[in-house]
């Protein structure tokens, strides 16, 4: 199990901060394009724009959705898109876009990087972890996916709902940043970060796990003529694999995941092929 001692980890990011600061003077600035699931208006997405566009040498625009999209994926309306430029204080441009997550992630890196292109996106912060499997239902993460389909590099950051001091949240992220601009990860990747309530123990690296919401509870509360009702009880349930974000979180770390969008099973390209399959005559 990788655990890392919260103090050793903010000492690295201070390391890596002096050597940006000794180097200013000949580094382009680094623009990063910020969004999220839970709509512009977002108290947390606002507080993030305005702690990322504080460091040195760092241009931030905002690309996100006009309302709350939470749960969208990596899904797109598919249809016209409305922009509206609007003002955050402390940010140097914001669109609200009338689409999706991944919709304003889209409109921002081809319409708003002209000129010079973003370097990053990132994606939050969300109101909700998104740990485990349910990242594949995060707008948070659907919209760091597509940045990675783009082409660039993205980090999706989440938060427990109550028990967390945003100010702490951001600048953990701020400092992750800082350090990503020095040690960027492979091409393709998306760091998922998940921030939980209360006194935090460390930071865990930890690979995705299994769900922390039991999502498959319907009850039928009604029948008609026109078909029955049902209602989906969403409950939490604890992970028991310690090597895995879920438990991580679930036991008071903050965890970095990093997520591809790759999905294939490569372990099963060469059974499948094995199969001999014809297209039938």
């Amino acid at each position: 199990m990788t655990y890392i001692n919260l103090k050793n980890f903010l000492k690295l990011f201070i390391t890596a901060s002096c050597f940006l600061f000794a180097n200013l003077s000949t580094a382009q600035t680094f623009r990063i394009l910020v969004t999220n699931d839970d709509g512009i208006e977002s108290p947390l997405l606002i507080s993030l724009a305005q702690a990322l566009n504080e460091l040195s040498n760092i241009e931030v625009v905002v690309s996100a959705p006009s309302e709350n999209q939470s749960g969208s994926s990596h899904s797109s309306i598919g249809g016209p898109l409305t922009v509206r430029q609007t003002k955050i204080e402390g940010v140097t441009e914001a669109y609200s876009v009338s689409g999706r997550p991944a919709d304003a992630v889209r409109f921002g890196l081809s319409q708003l990087g002209k000129g010079q292109d973003f370097d990053l996106v990132v994606s939050g912060i969300n109101r909700g972890a998104n740990v485990g499997d349910v990242s594949h239902l995060s707008g948070t993460v659907g919209a760091a996916m597509e940045a990675v389909c783009q082409g660039v590099p993205a980090i999706a950051v989440s938060q427990e709902i109550n028990g967390v001091d945003t100010a702490s949240s951001t600048q953990f992220v701020t400092e992750l940043v800082e350090r990503y601009k020095v040690d960027q990860i492979q091409e393709g990747t998306i760091i998922s970060v998940n921030i939980p309530a209360g006194e935090h123990k460390g930071i865990a690296i930890r690979p995705m796990g299994d769900s922390y919401l039991d999502t498959a509870n319907y009850e039928l509360i009604s029948t008609s003529d026109s078909g029955q009702i049902y209602k989906r009880n969403i409950a939490l349930q604890v992970s028991e694999n310690d090597e895995t974000d879920t438990f991580a979180y679930q036991n008071g770390y903050i965890t970095v995941t990093p997520l591809k969008f790759d999905w294939t099973s490569y372990e099963s390209l060469e059974q499948i092929r094995g199969w001999n399959l014809e297209l039938s005559n």
